[in-house]
């Protein structure tokens, strides 16, 4: 047995019978099919490189009683410099994809994580003790066994002026029969994100749900393989990718959005962590660190991804040779000023956490102030990049094929010159630029950033609920108690 999980055995899991659609069929293997096979092994090289010698110790631990390390994402951190230990791990995974692969297997761990460390909030509901030995059972499972899970926890969008429980059946997942055996569930939900290279697929619901909503309202785990599990991908970019040189990132990192329908699955009780109870449907996610850890998560990675597009925006400059410009370097100072902003927003939420038990957890406020933040600096810095493209971006080969012929080839070179960068890596560096921020698949990006955590509205009302409104009004109080109406 290998020190902790390896690509090769991702990939080999993932060869299961799963049933995945796209494009009107069923696709017989998930790891070979030209939709998804690079992502597949860009997913498996997380894997490798946590297996690596040099990075054992950054990656990985070892859980009390395994007899196998696995990643730092199902670490419970118990003080501050276990957080920060942990989140380097979660970055160096974040730098392998520059901060694209979105729903990484250190998302849904991160989330398990904080669910595990609020067990008490499980137990409160009808059969709690058994609901929560579920739970914990599960995340004994699957950390020990480092999985790579998805989850979905949105309802298909269908008519939004009505309740859940009032939409057309068989539309919104709920439970159907159950017997002594477990529970049946029927309906959609999505989003899926990189389900189709995971393992297991965590179900529950993150919006609100009301009384007499019962039967969507439930929480469980699932193999991917599940019979009557059905996956339809959205458009996939890899599949429409040109080549590697021209769409660098969405040939290797698209993560494939995917709708799931539960056609009558069977879930057995002990893979039940909330079953029909509507206030613990929320309290998994915002009574427990679950909802505070997984969004953390995301800071981490946006963090790099930020990093990352700044880092361009200033090689932009430098192809189009525009660097020394005091009005570009004006706008660069900008970008840099707001890559420090999430990273010191993210440090913050770490040094200014605090127990909850025997686990360190990150300051809650913080994090869905850095939601509010950057989910409008996303478009706003993709907008600014353009800006300094101007139309670099699209005065470009059509594809890689150009190259090939001599005499299209001297005139690229002719035309494509840099003071920085020769003819060829300055198409290489605009090609990657595009499909990062201009593409069908950078558009997608954009959209991602803007909406996965909830509309603004949403992560607005996430900091109005937890910011210290008491201490800021006190302020206000002390100051007007200094001072009275003057007497006559």
């Amino acid at each position: 047995m290998t020190v902790c999980k390896t690509g090769a055995e991702h990939i080999k899991s993932l060869k299961d019978g799963r049933t995945v659609y796209i494009d009107g069929k069923v696709v017989p293997d998930v790891t070979e099919h030209p939709a998804f096979k690079n992502s597949v092994r860009s997913a498996a090289a997380l894997y490798d490189f946590q297996a690596k010698p040099e990075n054992i110790e950054l990656m990985t631990f070892k859980p009390d009683g395994a007899n196998r390390r696995v990643n730092r994402a199902w670490q419970m951190p118990k003080s501050h410099a276990e957080m920060v230990q942990r989140r380097k791990a979660m970055q160096a995974w974040a730098e392998l994809s520059a901060g694209f692969m979105g729903r990484s297997p250190d998302h849904l761990a991160s989330a398990l994580v904080g669910q595990r460390m609020g067990i008490e909030v499980f137990k409160k509901q009808a059969n709690g003790e058994e609901r929560a030995k579920a739970l914990a059972d599960y995340f004994e499972e699957a950390s020990r066994n480092d999985y790579f899970l998805t989850y979905v926890i949105i309802n298909p969008q269908a008519e939004r002026g009505k309740d859940w429980g009032d939409q057309a059946p068989d539309l919104v997942a709920a439970i159907v029969d159950e017997d002594s055996s477990g529970i049946t569930i029927r309906g959609a939900k999505m989003l899926g994100t990189s389900s189709i290279m995971a393992n297991e697929v965590f179900v529950a619901n993150l919006q609100p749900l009301r009384p007499g909503e019962e039967r969507l309202a439930f929480s469980c785990a699932l193999p991917m393989n599940t019979k009557g599990l059905r996956v339809l991908s959205r458009k996939s970019y890899e599949a429409s990718a040109v080549s590697m040189f021209d769409n660098p990132i969405s040939a290797r990192f698209d993560e494939n959005d995917a709708l799931m329908y539960f056609d009558d699955v069977k879930v057995p009780w002990e893979r039940v962590f909330v079953y029909k109870d509507t206030d613990t449907c929320r309290a998994q996610f915002h009574d427990t660190p679950g909802h505070a850890y997984q969004n953390y998560q995301a800071q981490i990675r946006l963090s790099v991804k930020i990093k990352f597009l700044i880092g361009m925006g200033y090689k932009l400059t430098e192809a189009i040779g525009t660097n020394a410009m005091p009005p570009v370097r004006e706008q660069l100072g900008y970008l840099a000023a707001h890559v420090s902003m999430v990273q010191s927003m993210m440090a913050g939420m770490e040094i200014e956490g605090n127990m909850r038990g025997e686990y360190w957890v990150p300051n809650r406020h913080f994090m869905y102030s850095a939601q509010v933040l950057t989910q409008e600096l996303y478009p706003r810095v993709v907008n600014m990049l353009r800006e300094l493209s101007g139309g670099a971006l699209i005065m470009l080969p059509s594809s890689v094929l150009d190259f090939a012929d001599p005499a299209l080839r001297k005139i690229i070179e002719l035309t494509q010159q840099s003071a920085k960068m020769t003819p060829e890596n300055k198409v290489k560096f605009l090609k990657l630029a595009w499909d990062a921020i201009g593409s069908e698949f950078g558009s997608r990006h954009t959209q991602y950033e803007m909406f996965y955590a909830g509309a603004r509205f949403v992560t607005c009302g996430h900091s109005f609920r937890t910011f210290d409104w008491t201490g800021a009004t006190k302020l206000v109080d002390d100051m007007m108690a200094g001072y009275q109406l003057p007497a006559h």
